[in-house]
């Protein structure tokens, strides 16, 4: 018994002690991280998490439905990539082919009216809204100053800071990426209060235009400066002109910083998967959607090229552009995608006219050679032999 008081005399001390650390460094965020995560059972994020923070609507307008293929849910898919698929936690997987819906399917009781959150897709949403908001020139270039739209990127090393330079993940910027300390940058974004006061902690520490570097407050910038250049919140500008012009079916949510603030512009946008692949298709089609011009062929063009810069060992980079994901030879497949950390993806497959979304809970880890998922070759794969002919 003596014991045991002990212990918990210690426990009790210990408990103390980290919450005077947590309150006197002043990332009180903790507490909704351990309460949205430990104590409900998980390690990290929730696909459904969107309900539990402040969030703002990207209306959408008059739906354009999706047309159903005559070939419409007539294969099924492998049974080796099905395993995969199980495995991993899907709860949709989606592909649209010569601009019809020819596979569509769920799990676990999801449909295509849920909303899930996209995670990093949000940041290739931004980027186009980066590339609409040059089209319409409210922005000049990708390679106009940072520092033309915020005042803390006016001065000493900031002052080199590009437009560029954050879409092709190259700012030299400070961010401490990490997925696993709570007390890096993007548990601090996810789960704190001010993105505003937590970014403008960092800056240009490398000369930027360099290296890739995959960094999450790269697209938390392109926010706050697509807000000075537009005159708009992010998810009013992300409706007017991507959402409701492509014919969303169901109104999205953007994840906010605290009530009226920040959407969390790196992750946090939640839709469905029917929704998601109009993103996917508007590239497919070069910036169009319905022979409307919703992003310039230019910027579009631009946005699926490896963006040169050298790698983390000094090598050319082969993987990345204004924030798509590239696979550049993939079976003779030039393949470009969104990619969010639980396995959120948008396939695009452009010499078969396809576009292919799996949604789920889990993805495989990275191949270390590529940097790509093992998982995503499996949902390629599957949707090449059920309907790539």
């Amino acid at each position: 018994m003596k014991v045991l008081k002990k212990i918990g005399k210690w426990l009790l001390i210990i408990l103390v002690i980290l919450n005077l650390a947590i309150i006197v460094s002043g990332k009180t965020y903790i507490y909704t991280a351990v309460a949205n995560t430990y104590l409900k059972g998980r390690s990290g994020p929730s696909i459904d998490e969107y309900t539990v923070f402040e969030k703002r609507e990207v209306a959408s307008g008059t739906p354009v439905s999706w047309h159903h293929s005559k070939y419409y849910n007539s294969k099924k898919i492998p049974a080796e990539a099905l395993k995969t698929v199980e495995a991993m936690q899907s709860i949709a997987y989606v592909i649209i082919k010569n601009d019809s819906m020819i596979h569509e399917q769920y799990w676990d009781g999801y449909g295509e009216d849920s909303h899930t959150n996209s995670f990093s897709m949000a940041k290739t949403f931004v980027s186009i809204l980066v590339g609409i908001a040059i089209d319409e020139g409210k922005i000049k270039s990708v390679d106009q100053l940072v520092g033309d739209f915020l005042p803390e990127y006016k001065t000493g090393e900031n002052a080199k800071l590009t437009i560029k330079h954050l879409l092709t993940m190259s700012s030299g910027v400070n961010f401490d990426e990490n997925y696993v300390s709570p007390l890096a940058y993007p548990a601090a974004a996810y789960y704190g209060t001010d993105l505003k006061v937590l970014t403008d902690k960092y800056s240009v520490s490398e000369e930027p235009g360099k290296t890739f570097k995959y960094l999450s407050g790269n697209t938390v910038l392109l926010s706050f400066l697509l807000e000075k250049a537009t005159g708009k919140n992010l998810s009013d500008y992300a409706s007017e002109k991507l959402w409701i012009p492509l014919g969303a079916k169901n109104k999205a949510f953007w994840s906010l910083d605290h009530e009226n603030g920040e959407e969390k512009s790196y992750c946090c946008f939640n839709s469905n998967a029917p929704d998601f692949a109009r993103i996917g298709e508007l590239f497919l089609d070069s910036g169009k959607w319905n022979g409307t011009q919703i992003v310039s062929a230019e910027y579009v063009a631009n946005s699926i090229k490896l963006a040169d810069l050298a790698d983390a060992t000094g090598g050319k980079q082969q993987k990345y552009g204004y924030a798509w994901w590239l696979i550049p030879n993939y079976k003779g497949h030039a393949i470009f995608y969104a990619r969010g950390i639980l396995g959120q993806y948008i396939l695009c497959i452009p010499d078969k006219k396809m576009v292919v979304v799996r949604l789920g809970k889990k993805r495989e880890k990275q191949l270390p050679t590529e940097d790509h998922p093992k998982d995503v070759f499996v949902y390629i794969d599957a949707a090449l032999e059920m309907y790539g002919n």
